[in-house]
C-alpha cells in the first residue's frame, strides 16, 4: 500500500546530509552539491577512472579513504589485465589509494567488512555502491569521471532524490530471505520504479536483518533504478562492526520518530515465500513454486549480491552429506578472502567441498560472463542482481535470480525448487571474530614522489571531447526499445572487458550484440544519434557506454527517459541526452533518418525546448532537455574534464 507522508522530520538522507553541512536539503529536483567521504572503484572501471584523475592534475587524493579493488578482470589470460592491475597498483601508491588486488574478493563486500562506516558518504565507480547502505553509508554509483573528481576533493553533484520509506513488518518465515525481500520489491516497483528515489528501510522487519542481509537489499536496489537505499545504524550494526574488530568505527544513525517521507511502502515480511526473477530482467518475479520443476543445467552462487558468510554457510549447511547430480554443474564464488578464510575455519568449506561444487576465486566472475557461461540455451539460476540477454556470455541462455537457499536446494534436486519441500531451514552460527586480512592491502606509498606509475600498451590516452557546435546533425544509427542496459550498448565478457582501458580497441564492440552494423555505420556516417524508448541506459555504472559512443561520432540520444547514472555519463561526455515529448513522436523516427537540431547552445541557455527537423521526413518535433544550468555548460564545453580545465583558466 503507497500512502503520502505528512509528517515533518529528518530521515536517514537528511541526517547524513545534515552530518555533512547541508541542513537544508534541496527540494527533489533540484541540483544536490554533495561532500564525499570515500570512494571505491574497480578494475573494470578504475583504469579510467585513474586516468581522468591524472588528467585533473591534483597531487594526492582528497577523500578520508579511497579504496582501488582488482574483482572484475582477473582473469589474466594475455597482458591487458595485468597490465592494468599493475598501473592500478602504482598509481595507489603515488595518489594515496589502498589497493586490493585480484583475489582479495568483491569490492563491496569487502568494503563491508574492513572499510564502511556508518554515517559516511561513499561513492563508487559501480553501480552496485549501494551495497554500503546496509551499514548505514550514504553510498551511491557513479560514472568513473565522477569519482575522479570525488577523489580530487569535489562535490558529488546529483539530482536530489525523493526519499521513499520501506516499511518492513513481521517477520521471515522458514526458508524465505533477504533476497525475496529485495526481489518483492523488484515485483512491485519494477526496474524503473526507484529512478530519482532513495528507498529507506525501517519498521520491526528491517530492525531483525543481519547487516549481510541489509547489504543484500541495498545491493539489488540498484536494479530498481534508485539512487540507492539505506538502512538505520543500530545494535545490529554495532554487533556486526564488533565482529570485524572495528566496532570504533560504530556511530548511531536513525530517523525522527517524526520523519517525513515522500511516500511509505508496506510490506509484511510474514507473508513473503521464495521468489525468483526470471528471464531476461530483474523484476520479471514471481514466487518459485510456479515455476518449480524447470530442469537446470547450472547454478551459480555468489557476487557482490549473496557471497558473505552467513549465505555461505547456509549453502554449506544444505549440501553437507549431500552431492549434486553429475549432470549438475553448481559454481560457487565466495565474496572474499575473509569469508573463504571464515568457511574453511568453520569447516564449511569441507562440506562445499565434498558435495562436488566448483570453487572459485573471490571475484565477480561469472556475474559479468567471465567464465562459468551457460550451455547453449542452458538454463541457469543464479545469486546474482542481474539477467540481463547475454550477460553470462551466452546468449541463448536463460539466466533465473534466487535466493543462496533455493539455489543450493535447487542444485541438489536438478530442477527449480520450493525449498519449503526440503525440510528444516539451515541453522547458522555467525562467527563472534571474523579472520582479518588486512596485511594483504597495499597502503599508500611515504614516498610518493618516487613512484613511477606503469602504463602498459593497452592503456591508451583519454579521449578528448569537443565543444558542441550550435548545429548537431547526422542519422539515426539504430532505433532501440524500453530497458536498453549498459550492456546492450557496451557489452562484458573476458575479451571485451579486457580493453576497458583502451577505448579505441573497445568502441569497436558498441551495440555489438544488438546490431552487428552500428560500429561501421557510426564511422561511415560520420557520427549521429540514438533512438530508444523508456529508461535508457539501466544497469551498470559503466561509462564507456558513453566515451565509446563519443569516440564513434554519436552527438545525441533521444530517449523516452534516462536511467541515472547513465544520463550523467552522456553529459559528461559531451552527449546531448533529449526526451521525446510524446509518444507519437518517437514512433515518427526510424533508423537511417536524418535529422538537424539547430541552435543548440543558445537554446540550452535559454532553457527552451529544442526543435528536431526530421530532413528524411520533413517533419519536426520538440524534445526536452532536462539539465541544470552547470550541466549546460558542461555540455558546451564538451563534456566534464574539458569543463573543468576551462574553469582553471
Amino acid at each position: 500500500m503507497l500512502t503520502k507522508g505528512v509528517v515533518l522530520g529528518k530521515n536517514l538522507f537528511e541526517k547524513i546530509l545534515e552530518g555533512h553541512g547541508i541542513g537544508s536539503p534541496p527540494k527533489p529536483g533540484e541540483p544536490l552539491e554533495l561532500p564525499i567521504d570515500q570512494t571505491l572503484t574497480q578494475d573494470a572501471t578504475g583504469t579510467m577512472a585513474c586516468l581522468q584523475f591524472e588528467a585533473l592534475d591534483v597531487p594526492k587524493v582528497a577523500t578520508k579513504r579511497s579504496v582501488s579493488y582488482v574483482d572484475h578482470n582477473t582473469f589474466q589470460a594475455g597482458f591487458q589485465n595485468s597490465d592494468d592491475h599493475r598501473f592500478l597498483k602504482s598509481f595507489a601508491a603515488k595518489y594515496g589509494v589502498t589497493f586490493s588486488g585480484p583475489g582479495n574478493g568483491i569490492s563491496h563486500q569487502v568494503h563491508l567488512e574492513r572499510f564502511g562506516v556508518p554515517g559516511d558518504t561513499l561513492l563508487g565507480s559501480d553501480s552496485h555502491t549501494s551495497t554500503g547502505g546496509g551499514l548505514g553509508m550514504l553510498a551511491i554509483g557513479a560514472g568513473g569521471l565522477d569519482v575522479a573528481m570525488a577523489m580530487a576533493g569535489h562535490p558529488f553533484r546529483l539530482t536530489c532524490p525523493e526519499v521513499i520509506l520501506v516499511q518492513l513488518e513481521g517477520a521471515l518465515p522458514a526458508w524465505v530471505t533477504a533476497k525475496d525481500i529485495v526481489l518483492k520489491l523488484l515485483q512491485m516497483v519494477s526496474v524503473k520504479g526507484g529512478v530519482g528515489k532513495i528507498f529507506e528501510y525501517g519498521g520491526p522487519g528491517a530492525a531483525a536483518l543481519s547487516v549481510p542481509e541489509r547489504a543484500t537489499i541495498a545491493n539489488m536496489g540498484a536494479e530498481t533504478g534508485a539512487t540507492t537505499s539505506i538502512f538505520p545504524s543500530d545494535g545490529v550494526t554495532l554487533g556486526f562492526l564488533k565482529a570485524q574488530g572495528r566496532e570504533k568505527d560504530f556511530s548511531p544513525l536513525s530517523p525522527d520518530p517524526d520523519a517525513s517521507y515522500a511516500a511509505v511502502l508496506e510490506m509484511d515480511l510474514a507473508e513473503l515465500e521464495p521468489m525468483v526473477a526470471q528471464p531476461h530482467m530483474p523484476d520479471q518475479v514471481c514466487a518459485v513454486r510456479e515455476v518449480a520443476g524447470l530442469k537446470l543445467d547450472q547454478v551459480v552462487i555468489g557476487s557482490c549480491t549473496n557471497s558473505s558468510y552467513m549465505d555461505l554457510a547456509a549453502v554449506a549447511a544444505i549440501l553437507k552429506g549431500r552431492s549434486v547430480p553429475p549432470e549438475m554443474s553448481l559454481v560457487i564464488t565466495p565474496g572474499s578472502r575473509q569469508v573463504l578464510a571464515a568457511l574453511a575455519e568453520t569447516g564449511a568449506l569441507n562440506d562445499i567441498i565434498k558435495s562436488g561444487a566448483r570453487i572459485l576465486e573471490c571475484a565477480c566472475g561469472p556475474c559479468i560472463g567471465i567464465g562459468q557461461s551457460p550451455p547453449t540455451d542452458g538454463v541457469s539460476l543464479r545469486t546474482f542482481n542481474r539477467n540481463f540477454k547475454g550477460r553470462s556470455g551466452t546468449e541463448s541462455a536463460r539466466l533465473y535470480l534466487s535466493s543462496p537457499h533455493v539455489a543450493a536446494v535447487s542444485a541438489l534436486e536438478g530442477e527449480l525448487t520450493d525449498p519449503r519441500s526440503f525440510g528444516e531451514p539451515p541453522k547458522i552460527d555467525v562467527p563472534d571474530i571474523f579472520p582479518v586480512t588486512d596485511h594483504l592491502f597495499v597502503r599508500p606509498s611515504e614516498h610518493p614522489e618516487t613512484v613511477e606509475v606503469m602504463r602498459g600498451p593497452n592503456i591508451k590516452p583519454l579521449p578528448k571531447g569537443r565543444a558542441m557546435p550550435e548545429t548537431l546533425e547526422g542519422e539515426v544509427l539504430i532505433r532501440l526499445g524500453d530497458d536498453i542496459t549498459t550492456d546492450d550498448i557496451m557489452p562484458a565478457g573476458a575479451h571485451i572487458m579486457s580493453l576497458r582501458s583502451n577505448i579505441p580497441a573497445i568502441s569497436e564492440y558498441v551495440f555489438s550484440r544488438r546490431d552487428s552494423g552500428f560500429v561501421k555505420r557510426a564511422k561511415d556516417s560520420g557520427g549521429g544519434f540514438v533512438v530508444a524508448g523508456r529508461n535508457y541506459g539501466q544497469g551498470s555504472s559503466r561509462e564507456h557506454a558513453a566515451i565509446a559512443p563519443m569516440v564513434l561520432g554519436v552527438k545525441g540520444v533521444i530517449a523516452r527517459s534516462f536511467a541515472r547514472i547513465h544520463r550523467a555519463n552522456l553529459i559528461n561526455f559531451g552527449i546531448l541526452p533529449m526526451t521525446f515529448v510524446t509518444d507519437e513522436a518517437l514512433e515518427g523516427i526510424d533508423l537511417g533518418d536524418h535529422i538537424v537540431i539547430d541552435e543548440v547552445v543558445s537554446r540550452l541557455k535559454q532553457g527552451g525546448p529544442l526543435l528536431v527537423l526530421n530532413s528524411t521526413r520533413g517533419e519536426t518535433f520538440e524534445v526536452r532537455v532536462d539539465i541544470d544550468d552547470r550541466e549546460k555548460d558542461v555540455l558546451a564545453a564538451g563534456g566534464l574534464l574539458q569543463f573543468t580545465r576551462q574553469q582553471r583558466v
